[in-house]
């Protein structure tokens, strides 16, 4: 892969990427003085386009994930400022338009070109805790292990460290935006920016004292203060994050809406996990959890709702209807034994379902969103008893422009489009697993893997080139973990 700055153009590097799409042209050789009075003068050469185009990514496969579903073989894609401002087919044209005034040319000539991955899920900063207890119910994972670990360990330090970790395995594994839940949230949105990363993350709000405010208006403050704080920010989305029916109040349900609403935040809020959360809730509020949040009021276009594992007939056509987005944790929810989510009945629903992995830490202990591609299909598959459920293409969106519309910011996000941010990964072909590729979507839920990521582009700028992280200090980052792994032992003994 070759980077170019403007100043390269006139050595003629870049006469080198466009020899196969522009006919060979004779050299002309320089001409003695004409004798004749109609004799040609010497011809002048043409001089260089003057660089105008930020970034200009050229050669590669565009899958665009568009509505058409557009895929050049050879495509042009071309950013200015944080925005896209052109994708089309690598013709002539495109290349004298954009390639010979390109301030930075990026060669991406037997690549996959695509949207960013948006991590619907996350708990971010929890990688400093996986694989602290595994094997075990939500309940006692929660109530045994994660919460006493937490009250003893979680400050704004280690939530720094752990979403600087965190920020280095999402951009390694193509992941441009993720959506996150967590305490100290600020901190959160202050590693995240730095890293380059867009994200929607939510202050959590509990009804129990919480490593970062011990009481709950005290969470609700601070919760106000990151809201104003980052309001316009084009980066990150700072939302509020009311855990979840089993964990708040009725009050705190209804304060955490409000208080989202009032600076158009969005709303992150775990739904309809567990049997045992459906159960509870029909026995305390005498219908299902999604029907008791409507009831309150809480669901609505604005609301991401992770997990909608058990939801009914009934339900769906409630979150439909709101236009809730839901995200769909298959790991998560294997390795917890929670449940199959019903991603087909939702999805015929009309309802926007995105991937997620959920975790670090317990429910699924890494951030690898292509695996959780290739899983979302296969369960589907095991649990209709049909190969055809759930197709490659159908992850495909959900990890992308249908993950957008679950996060309601697929104006912005999701697919390669004139206007759209310009978030993009470009996929190495080259491994033995790779090759040879005859459907891009089945190519991108089975056989690729995050590890063939190569670079990551993100509001137009470069966090990973050619697999090297420019935004991140992943040597500290892991450094700092090991550290962290001996002092929560301690701690818990």
């Amino acid at each position: 892969m070759k980077f170019q700055n403007s100043f390269w153009r006139s050595s003629g590097v870049l006469a080198v990427l466009v020899l196969e799409s522009l006919p060979l042209q004779p050299l002309v050789a320089a001409q003695s003085p004409a004798k004749h009075k109609h004799a040609q003068r010497p011809t002048k050469q043409k001089s260089v386009a003057e660089p105008i185009w930020d970034l200009v990514i050229t050669g590669g496969m565009v899958v665009t994930m568009d509505r058409p579903h557009r895929i050049f073989d050879k495509g042009i894609i071309v950013a200015q400022g944080d925005l896209i401002v052109a994708v089309e087919p690598s013709t002539r044209a495109a290349i004298e338009q954009y390639v010979h005034a390109a301030k930075q040319l990026i060669d991406a000539k037997g690549k996959l070109v695509l949207p960013g991955f948006i991590n619907g899920h996350t708990h971010a900063a929890m990688t400093l805790l996986r694989g602290l207890k595994d094997d075990v119910t939500l309940e006692e994972w929660l109530t045994k292990s994660i919460f006493p670990a937490e009250a003893k360990n979680v400050n704004e330090e280690f939530v720094r460290w752990g979403t600087r970790l965190a920020a280095a395995e999402l951009i390694r594994g193509g992941v441009t935006t993720f959506a996150d839940m967590y305490y100290f949230e600020d901190a959160v949105a202050e590693e995240t920016k730095a890293a380059g990363m867009r994200g929607a993350l939510g202050e959590t709000i509990l009804d129990f004292p919480a490593p970062d405010n011990k009481t709950n208006d005290a969470m609700l403050e601070y919760t106000e203060k990151f809201l104003k704080r980052w309001q316009g920010d084009s980066l990150i989305h700072a939302a509020v994050a009311p855990h979840s029916i089993y964990t708040d109040s009725e009050k705190t349900l209804k304060d955490s809406a409000a208080l989202a609403r009032k600076y158009n935040a969005p709303i992150l809020i775990h739904v309809g996990e567990t049997k045992k959360e459906l159960n509870d809730s029909r026995e305390k509020n005498g219908t299902t959890p999604v029907q008791y949040l409507d009831k309150l009021g809480i669901l609505g276009p604005d609301v991401l709702a992770a997990h909608c594992v058990w939801v009914d007939q009934t339900d769906r056509k409630v979150l439909a209807q709101r236009q809730v987005g839901c995200v769909h944790n298959p790991s998560s929810n294997m390795m917890l034994a929670s449940g199959v989510a019903p991603v087909l009945e939702e999805r015929a629903a009309g309802i926007a379902v995105g991937l997620g992995t959920d975790g670090p830490a317990g429910s699924n202990n890494d951030l690898n969103l292509m695996e959780e591609m290739d899983l979302a299909a296969k369960l589907q598959k095991i649990t209709k008893m049909d190969p055809r459920a759930l197709s490659a293409q159908a992850v495909v969106e959900m990890a992308t422009i249908e993950g957008a519309r679950a996060l309601h910011m697929d104006k912005e996000i999701g697919s390669l489009e004139t206007g759209k941010k310009a978030d993009l990964i470009l996929i190495g072909l080259d491994a033995p697993n790779a090759v040879p590729m005859y459907d891009v979507y089945a190519q991108l839920a089975y056989t690729l893997k995050g590890s063939d990521v190569e670079t990551v582009i993100i509001g137009g700028r470069v966090v990973m080139r050619d697999k090297k992280l420019l935004t991140v200090d992943e040597p500290a980052a892991i450094a700092k973990a090991r550290e962290f792994r001996i002092k929560i032992e301690a701690s818990l003994k």
